[in-house]
């Protein structure tokens, strides 16, 4: 039975005891917004300011990020905020007016990738990105069918959240969408992971002709991050891609989760395997909290969406949003941060495993950099996800200030995405207090 990921970590309310002023802010929220918005943990938090890997409660207590993929360089990066500040006092426009800013990024942006990839357009978010790569690829293409992986997300616009399936089951698919089983290398029945996805995707694109539907594109996270954290074996997604282009579509490479060095082995999650994408999609990391995301592609595939169709952002591009982003790609490599995501990413994947040995409900550990998964069992030998005590672990991490998730079609995966400049001794808290909830955990 496939378990509701989206409520795995979220707030229930009367499920546990709150103090009167998580009551009270909990009681105005829900007056004020609405039903629809969910919040993290057991016990909500209340932060009030934030500082590299850190963020502080209203009491001053600080916990530990190891989740916040937005902020990725950092809570408060003091280069990010005096580019955006600077900025703000210069001058803010819109991509329909000339502005050198804009042009510089996208050429600094664009140098990073392979030199097929040579046009960039801008837009706020990771779902409008995701939105304005599905219309490139229709009109590229002539098709409508889109093959996802089983809990993937990749936004919340109408045409994109019917093509998310971890937001749960009341949010429908489209008839146009076919998913696949995501590439399990813990439970693969063969062993052979690009083998088993190369057929998964090629069955989709079956399924999609005998119904008449003439397949767009092919779209996954380098690092499978809603789908349980599955990072390899590297090279694996190189079949897929092929019978994607064999059947007339496009592959978009959704960067959002696993681009801008997060997984340590380069600065783009699709990189690690070798393949070439259509189109690229950024969004959260890019700003680190300023809103700024993109589609970046190979010019052909732009061709004929720039011939019929306009396409304008009033905020995608403006002059601030490419300072906060350059301010960002200069961190990341000034600062050495896709290395030390590879260096402490290991040390912290090092550590996980150390703890699978003393710990029988760790079933697997996986990742890559700073982007890590821990797989949670009632039962190693059969290999039993236990969404429960994944929740309990999360919550109890909580408890002990360090801010961690849970993700996979079974809601068993501990989600684990420190920021890039975390250091060893972070690690080691992290480490620690994991250790900590576990031992407590088991002797309850």
């Amino acid at each position: 039975m496939k378990t509701d990921t989206a409520m795995i970590n979220a707030f229930v309310e009367g499920a546990a005891t709150l103090d009167p002023s998580t009551a009270e802010l909990i009681t105005r929220r829900k007056k004020l917004l609405g039903p629809a918005y969910r919040l993290f943990y057991e016990r909500p938090v209340h932060f009030v300011r934030g500082e590299g890997a850190w963020l502080y409660d209203a009491e001053g207590n600080a916990y530990l990020d190891a989740y916040n993929n937005v902020t990725s360089i950092g809570h408060g990066h003091p280069k990010v905020v005096e580019a955006v500040s600077r900025q703000m006092e210069t001058l803010t426009t819109n991509t329909r007016y000339l502005h050198d800013h804009v042009l510089l990024y996208a050429d600094r942006l664009l140098s990073t990738m392979p030199p097929e990839i040579g046009h960039l357009m801008f837009t706020c978010t990771g779902s409008e990105a995701n939105d304005l790569a599905v219309r490139i690829a229709e009109s590229f293409t002539g098709g409508t069918g889109i093959i996802v992986t089983e809990t993937a997300y990749h936004g919340v616009t109408q045409a994109v959240a019917r093509f998310s399936p971890s937001l749960g089951q009341n949010v429908a698919l489209g008839v146009h969408v076919r998913t696949v089983p995501a590439p399990d290398s813990y439970r693969s029945a063969t062993g052979d992971i690009a083998a088993e996805f190369t057929t998964h995707v090629q069955a989709a694109i079956d399924d999609l002709r005998r119904h008449g539907i003439k397949p767009a594109l092919f779209i996954c996270d380098g690092i499978f991050a809603s789908d349980g954290v599955f990072d390899g074996p590297a090279g694996f997604l190189k079949g897929a891609v092929k019978a994607i282009h064999d059947a007339g579509g496009l592959y978009i490479a959704d960067e959002v989760q696993s681009g801008f060095g997060r997984t340590g082995e380069a600065m783009w999650g699709f990189q690690r395997h070798g393949v070439l994408p259509d189109l690229v999609t950024m969004g959260k990391p890019m700003g680190n909290g300023h809103p700024v995301a993109g589609v970046a592609g190979r010019p052909e595939v732009f061709a004929e969406f720039g011939r019929t169709a306009r396409y304008f952002n009033t905020f995608g591009g403006n002059a601030v949003a490419a300072q906060a982003a350059m301010a960002v790609l200069n961190v990341i490599q000034s600062e050495g941060l896709v290395e030390n995501a590879q260096s402490v990413g290991a040390y912290l994947k090092d550590g996980f495993r150390a703890l699978a040995t003393r710990h029988a409900a760790v079933g697997d550990v996986r990742g890559a950099g700073m982007f890590l998964g821990v797989e949670i069992v009632s039962n190693r030998a059969a290999k039993t996800a236990d969404a429960e005590k994944t929740s309990r672990i999360v919550n109890g991490m909580r408890e002990e200030r360090v801010l961690i998730s849970a993700c996979a079609k079974s809601a068993n995966v501990l989600k684990i995405r420190p920021q890039l400049t975390s250091t060893r001794a972070e690690a080691d808290f992290l480490l620690g207090k994991l250790e900590t909830v576990l031992l407590r955990q088991a002797d309850e």
